[in-house]
């Protein structure tokens, strides 16, 4: 008899599990009571970079007298611009439910909760079905966090959920939150005209990253009169008639025409049945995990934002195959288990930025020894080709092997290019190997052997 495998949530993680373990030979159910491909996927990340590459086009054409084209200033048309996010997202949702049937896998519309440890209950539109199974992942995504201070009403205090598009373009945008998100939408937002202030609760923007990258995109909001409010952090916020004031812990304030939050997610573990059966919880999310992402009880697995591990769909998805090849009984010995230090990250901005591996600041402040080398996009002919010089490529190293440790990168298509140093420190590869690859002339890519030399 084929393994019953059940999965409550068909995001990233919940279909990479099952399409793979039905490769593999189980009967896998999957519950999603979305949007097949998940929510946080196709309603957040997915519809930002649509956004975002409508943002980079419009920029373009504003700035196409620089590159020698003379250009009528663009409009923006929201209404496009929501139907072109909407043909995306459907067409991905609808490519990953033809390739779940493809594989056989049983889908069920509807809202999952464990009843025990080996019986799901799925809540759907024709009623309650219930399904025995012997392994169960639980990978229900996330959700925005919002501030018990906040009353989000989609039209002046908003979601990120809510500005994909939203039903006007911000005569001026308050952003709370500088981390990734909160930089993505500014980023967005000032590529299409308009005003934007970002609440900075330290004192650079993305605290988690590299400093010197957090500097470059410092600059670019600075030139593009973007208003960064740093030391302070929103504790209220006032509708007005024309539009929100946002009030800070030291006293100060932003007034502007709409206010997005964009402050992290919540996992979405409420109602699950975790507790049910046997799973300890901590808070939202599940105490305890294995290298193998299974909980406290043996056959129930916990992957994606639930995990507590990064909050990448490309974590997630692998993840989902990792759990696939456990449940199915292979990759079952202890060392065969993700390394999340090694995994690739990227902030779609302008300019964008990715790193991978070892944090220079981390480094040093361990007193580890690396080696660091940066190179400049201003000295590669391609950089000055596309009319964009900005940024670096940084790599780290141990300076008695020369194995790469990580790296980031600053610039234009950074994201597609942090794949190399991602292989690199995935594969253990040393700088050498990099720096006598024949690559491409002209290419932003000579500066990643620039850095390896």
């Amino acid at each position: 008899m084929p393994l019953r495998f059940c999965i409550i949530g068909g995001g990233p993680a919940g279909t990479a599990a099952a399409t793979h373990a039905a490769r593999l030979g189980a009967h896998v159910t999957v519950i999603e009571r979305d949007i097949v491909g998940g929510a946080a996927h196709l309603w957040d990340c997915v519809p930002s970079k649509a956004m975002i590459a409508t943002g980079a086009t419009y920029a373009s054409i504003s700035a196409a007298a620089q590159m020698g084209i003379a250009a009528e200033t663009p409009e923006v048309d929201l209404d496009g611009l929501r139907e072109r996010i909407g043909s995306i997202v459907a067409r991905l949702a609808l490519s990953t439910r033809t390739l779940l049937d493809s594989q056989n896998v049983r889908m069920i519309e509807g809202s999952g909760r464990l009843v025990d440890a080996h019986t799901v209950e799925a809540v759907t539109a024709n009623g309650v079905e219930r399904i025995e199974a012997d392994a169960i992942l639980v990978s229900t995504g996330s959700r925005p966090r919002i501030p018990d201070f906040a009353s989000p009403d989609g039209d002046r205090i908003l979601t990120t959920r809510d500005a994909y598009p939203p039903k006007e373009l911000p005569g001026h945008l308050i952003v709370i939150g500088s981390g990734v998100t909160g930089v993505e939408f500014v980023h967005m937002f000032s590529s299409f005209g308009s005003e934007v202030t970002l609440v900075v609760s330290r004192q650079q923007v993305l605290p988690q990253k590299d400093p010197d990258a957090a500097a470059v995109l410092e600059a670019d909001f600075l030139g593009r009169g973007v208003k960064l409010l740093k030391g302070a952090r929103a504790i209220g916020i006032d509708r007005t008639d024309s539009g929100v004031v946002v009030r800070c812990d030291d006293g100060r304030h932003a007034a502007g025409t709409h206010a997005l939050f964009a402050i992290g997610s919540l996992p979405n573990s409420e109602g699950l049945g975790l507790e049910a059966a046997g799973v300890r919880m901590d808070g939202p999310y599940v105490a305890e995990l294995d290298h193998h992402l299974r909980s406290n009880v043996p056959h129930i697995y916990v992957a994606g934002d639930l995990s507590g591990k990064l909050p990448l769909s490309s974590v997630a998805s692998m993840q989902g195959r990792k759990i696939a090849e456990h449940v199915m009984g292979m990759h079952v010995v202890e060392h065969r288990h993700l390394d999340y230090d090694k995994a690739a990250s990227a902030i779609f901005t302008d300019p964008e930025i990715a790193d991978v591996g070892l944090v220079e600041a981390d480094a040093f402040s361990a007193g580890r020894k690396v080696r660091v080398t940066k190179v400049p996009f201003a000295t590669t002919a391609k950089a000055l080709i596309n009319g964009d010089p900005r940024g670096f490529v940084k790599i780290l190293s141990d300076p008695a092997t020369g194995v790469v440790l990580g790296g980031s990168i600053v610039g234009r298509h950074a994201a597609e290019l942090i794949s190399v140093i991602a292989l690199a420190v995935t594969a253990g590869l040393r700088v050498t190997d990099i720096a006598e690859s024949l690559l491409v002339h002209p290419a932003l890519a000579e500066a990643l052997a620039d850095a390896a030399e």
